[in-house]
Parts: structure tokens; C-alpha cells; sequence
């Protein structure tokens, strides 16, 4: 059992209710997000897919702030050392058993650069498959369709996927929709929508086309929590 809830773009805080895990705290700025960074005082890690300030967000602040250590490629891993966060390193392919549950990098097709006065790399982009909870969670990152998410599929047993719809920089509804047929997850969550106007795609058109698939297309609301078992 796992409670999941939505802050917008692509951030999650899961919950096992032993274990709580943060996925692209992107909290500061975002229009969707109800909280702020201060409301994560207890957390087993924070999991960063890319440098992508949308994306980065918050977590180096609350890293430095809960001792958490942030989990992602290595490039971005040290990035974020160098500002005080804790960090775990890792790369695309590699997974590691955490106590919270096991992680594994996925191959994400995006890019990875925190774009300041200055632009500075940080590694690849990744998605993440997380065990959490006696359930298989898929975070796909930001990223366009790619036919090894077949793989993916196949070679874990997918509970919930966490896909972009948001079209411009990821995937639309129409790929995204493609993309539950490869990796035949049991629930899929659509993200990465209604941030910005460029982002302006619907959940509930993704859900028309998704539900063909044999997945149960599961809306989060923003703020709002659902538990899956």
C-alpha cells in the first residue's frame, strides 16, 4: 500500500506509512503546489530526475533541511553536493536497495542543464523504477515515447506509472497513451499538465485514449492524496 499525492508537474510524496520518498520537489513557483518546501520535515529521500529547475526545485533546501539524501544520475548528484545537499549517486541502468525500498534508473529522452545566469550540465536525464511498499511504481521522468519502455514493462511488473501528457517538452496524450500499451502498468497517473500555458493538455482527454489499454487511469487532483494497494 502506498498513498500517493500530487503537488503539481511532476512531484509526488509517496507513503508506505513507514517510508515517505519525494519525487522532483518542484514546490517554489509552482502554481499547482499547495505546500511549500517547509512542509517536508520527515522524508527517506528525495528522488531528482533532472537539473531542469521544474524538476530540481526545492530539493536541494530540503535535503540540507531533513538530512535526506537526494537520489539521482551522478552529474546532478554532485551538483547538488556542492550546494550542501546530502546525496546518493547513481546512473542509468544501476539500481541500489535503500531501506525505504529498492531504485533503479531508467533512460529518460530529455535533457539535464540548470539554466541560471549560466548553463551548467547536469549528466541525463533518467526515470525511476521504484519498490515501495510491496508495489512497483514507474516514474517516467520528463521524456518523449521511447519502444524500450516495452522493456521496462516486461522486465518489472509496473503497478503505477507516472507519465508526462503535458505535450511541447514530454510527451502528449496521444504518446503517452502509447506508451501504457508498452509498459501495461496495473494504474497509470498522468503528469507534467496545466503548469504552464504551453502545458495546457486535459487528464481526462489522456484518460480517453489511455483506457483502451488495460490500465486504470487514475486523476489526482492537485494537493490531493490516493492510496494504492
Amino acid at each position: 500500500m502506498v498513498d500517493v499525492t500530487y503537488h503539481g508537474h511532476a512531484c509526488f510524496l509517496l507513503d508506505d506509512g513507514a517510508h515517505r520518498v519525494l519525487i522532483d520537489p518542484f514546490l517554489s513557483g509552482n502554481p499547482n503546489a499547495r505546500v511549500g518546501p517547509e512542509a517536508f520535515d520527515r522524508l527517506d529521500a528525495i528522488l531528482v530526475t533532472h537539473g531542469h529547475a521544474d524538476h530540481l526545485g526545492d530539493a536541494v533546501e530540503i535535503s540540507k533541511r531533513t538530512g535526506a539524501p537526494v537520489v539521482a544520475p551522478f552529474e546532478l548528484a554532485m551538483f547538488c553536493q556542492r550546494r550542501g545537499a546530502v546525496v546518493h549517486p547513481m546512473h542509468i541502468g544501476g539500481g541500489h536497495r535503500f531501506e525505504f525500498g529498492r531504485v533503479k534508473l531508467t533512460i529518460a529522452h530529455h535533457g539535464s542543464a540548470f539554466v541560471d545566469k549560466g548553463t551548467e550540465y547536469t549528466g541525463n536525464p533518467c526515470g525511476f523504477v521504484l519498490e515501495l511498499g510491496g508495489l512497483t511504481l514507474y516514474h517516467a521522468g520528463d521524456t518523449g515515447l521511447f519502444y524500450d519502455m516495452k522493456l521496462i514493462g516486461e522486465m518489472n511488473r509496473i503497478d503505477v506509472a507516472f507519465l508526462p501528457i503535458g505535450d511541447n517538452f514530454t510527451m502528449g496524450p496521444e504518446d503517452a497513451a502509447k506508451a501504457v500499451e508498452l509498459i501495461r502498468p496495473r494504474y497509470v497517473v498522468p503528469m507534467h499538465y496545466a503548469t504552464f500555458d504551453v502545458l495546457v493538455q486535459s487528464p481526462g482527454e489522456f484518460a480517453s485514449l489511455a483506457g483502451g489499454h488495460g490500465a486504470d487511469v487514475v486523476v489526482i487532483g492537485f494537493g490531493d492524496t490516493h492510496r494504492f494497494g
